[in-house]
């Protein structure tokens, strides 16, 4: 795990002598990705450069420096990840006659890049990675990312200048950045939360989205192609969906999940689990456990905050598991001093709020080992988010209702403040409650005046309107947009799933992981979205998936043969905080000076009434509009930071 960058064409009348000092300061700008090693590569002739900070986790040897050039001399490689197979392809490269120098896998697919091509290389590759291959022959650079972008890779051409990066501050750096806001990226920023691939919040700034191979010729222009298609994956998988018994699927799953997870705790450094106590991080934990001769180490937070604690789950797995477990209980004080630190780890706008309990968490893990495994991906392959059952629901009983008593009851319910039907609600049975009650009643009842599923579930994966908060700034349109998505998958569930698979994941969850972790210099892998266990995902019957109003089923089952079902059984919540009470209390001044009218108004992004509107109701409050407020809060303290 590491930080890579790098570019072709230094600037407009720079001499290339200034090349190194270019790559000194993108690598300095991303050198918490990697503090173990730095590495430059520089052609004059070409005015190319590859940058590489390293974080040593296979091969800790000078043998594992990058850049790193190949026996032939032909190639050079700046690769941040860790590809899990290559030691099977290092064997059929040695039977070949090859000599290696060290034992990195750096090294593995490097030579297998020379020797098998890069598309053969990459369909071989398990893991998760972001690489840049200059072919000094040839004189073209290629970008891959791997299928599921955990790994982050952003790229950008201006005038003759090329540049790429791990992080966009590496970008930055360059004397040939010249950049602005687009600001059809921050209305799509205002709807989710963060900015779908492959915009980013410039304009001629992109993502490589997962499973692409971008190409670039020297003094050419890049192409981008895929060698990997989650849509074709998913589509294929659904409509050829395996056979088998419970039992034999079940057993299917816990075979691949064991393998996925045992190749991911290969490493020559310590490794250890992040565990909350809900059913993916205890599946990860309990298969770790049952493959390791050890003890595994897991790591896990709580809040000292009523409602908002759940270490305690996390410890009773543990205790079953064996494992050594470290808990932290952090204060308000603590997550409220992160706060100010987000727009460096972020640095284009977003805002999904447990963004600070995960760099707390990896911040804590980093004081005892230097790789941990993680949890992520098990909602979005086996159904397992609370708004796949409620769009299915809602949608099952407003098909039923004339539209205009869908507007009186939507009606009805917002009459009654938030904060008053949490309270109401509090007479119902833990299990029949959800944590913030009130919140959901409402967005519930805005649910009510929709005209068709699909948009119930647009709805409840968005934030603001941006016709509303941005009304002179024409949304982009994107694959939830794409109406041919419902003719890939005619069932609900399964288009929800994909769409999550392709958008959220990657833009949310992968990035908010790889951000706070890598603040941190912690390696962050994520076994439940190994590319076979996703394909496997998508060939299980949904009985399978949910069952009885039992989300993720089949997962459940394979957990379940290592930890009583009383141990996990609960109901779902989030990695969340107590954003909305902050926001009134410690959080205001902050906030208020973020939120101020005038400077809203010369920010000139955002409807600065409609904000202040927002604001005062939440502070008197009228309404819990607390992540819509972190919306605007994290958009104006990256413009606070960057802009």
């Amino acid at each position: 795990m590491c930080g890579i960058a790098g570019f072709i064409g230094a600037a407009p009348n720079m001499a290339g002598g200034d090349l190194g000092a270019i790559a000194e300061a993108m690598a300095a700008s991303i050198a918490y990705r990697g503090p173990d090693d730095q590495g430059i590569w520089t052609d004059g002739e070409t005015e190319t450069a590859l940058v590489h900070r390293r974080l040593s986790i296979i091969d800790l040897s000078a043998a594992g420096h990058q850049p790193m050039i190949s026996a032939s001399e032909r190639y050079v490689i700046s690769y941040n990840g860790e590809v899990y197979s290559f030691q099977p392809i290092a064997a059929e490269l040695a039977a070949r006659g090859h000599n290696f120098r060290g034992h990195s896998d750096t090294e593995v697919i490097l030579e297998s890049f020379a020797v098998n091509g890069i598309e053969a290389t990459l369909k071989r590759m398990i893991g998760m990675f972001a690489i840049a291959l200059w072919d000094r022959r040839d004189r073209t650079l290629t970008l891959m990312r791997d299928r599921l972008g955990i790994k982050p890779l952003y790229w950008a051409k201006f005038g003759n200048t090329f540049m790429f990066g791990s992080e966009l501050k590496a970008l930055r750096t360059h004397p040939g950045w010249t950049p602005r806001i687009d600001q059809s990226a921050v209305a799509a920023f205002m709807r989710h939360n963060y900015i779908p691939a492959p915009r980013t919040i410039y304009d001629g700034v992109y993502k490589l989205e997962p499973g692409t191979v971008l190409t670039l010729p020297w003094r050419g222009d890049p192409t981008i192609t895929r060698f990997w298609d989650a849509r074709s994956v998913a589509r294929t998988g659904s409509r050829n969906l395996t056979e088998g018994s419970d039992e034999e699927l079940i057993e299917q799953l816990e075979s691949l999940l064991k393998d996925a997870i045992s190749r991911r705790m290969i490493a020559d450094v310590p490794l250890g689990a992040f565990l909350s106590g809900g059913v993916d991080s205890s599946t990860v934990v309990a298969l770790m456990q049952a493959a390791k001769s050890g003890t595994v180490k897991s790591f896990s937070i709580g809040f000292d905050i009523e409602g908002y604690n759940e270490a305690h789950h996390a410890a009773a797995v543990a205790r079953h598991l064996q494992t050594d477990h470290t808990e932290l209980t952090v204060t308000a004080r603590e997550a409220l001093d992160v706060i100010p630190r987000l727009p460096d780890f972020y640095d284009e706008p977003f805002a999904d709020s447990s963004q600070i309990p995960t760099y707390l968490v990896s911040a804590m893990t980093r004081k005892y080992v230097t790789v941990a495994l993680s949890g992520d991906g098990g909602d979005e392959l086996f159904a397992g988010y609370n708004r796949y059952q409620l769009t299915q629901r809602f949608w099952r009983s407003l098909s039923l209702m004339p539209q205009p008593l869908r507007k009186g009851a939507a009606a009805a319910l917002t009459a009654v403040r938030p904060d008053r039907w949490t309270q109401l609600l509090s007479a119902l049975p833990r299990r029949l409650r959800p944590p913030q009650a009130g919140d959901k009643v409402h967005k519930a009842a805005s649910v009510l005046r929709l005209g068709s599923a699909d948009a119930v579930y647009r709805r409840l994966v968005s934030h603001w309107e941006p016709s509303e908060i941005m009304p002179q700034v024409a949304e982009p349109r994107g694959i939830l947009d794409d109406a041919n998505v419902a003719k890939d998958f005619p069932g609900l569930l399964a288009r929800m799933q994909f769409l999550d698979l392709v958008t959220y994941l990657p833009d949310d969850i992968l990035t908010k992981v790889d951000r706070a972790s890598m603040a941190v210099a912690l390696e962050a892998r994520v076994p439940l979205i190994d590319h076979r266990v996703v394909e496997f995902a998508w060939r299980l019957p949904e009985h399978v998936k949910v069952r009885n109003g039992t989300t993720k089923w089949i997962l459940r089952q394979v957990l379940y043969r290592h930890v009583p079902p009383e141990l996990i059984e609960r109901p779902k919540m989030g990695f969340g905080i107590p954003l909305g009470e902050w926001l009134r209390g410690p959080l205001r001044d902050w906030a208020e000076t973020l939120l101020g009218e005038q400077r809203l108004r010369e920010g000139g992004l955002l409807d600065a009434g409609m904000v202040r509107r927002y604001w005062q109701d939440h502070l008197d409050g009228r309404r819990n509009w607390q992540y819509l407020l972190w919306d605007v809060l994290m958009l104006e303290a990256w413009r606070e930071r960057w802009a």
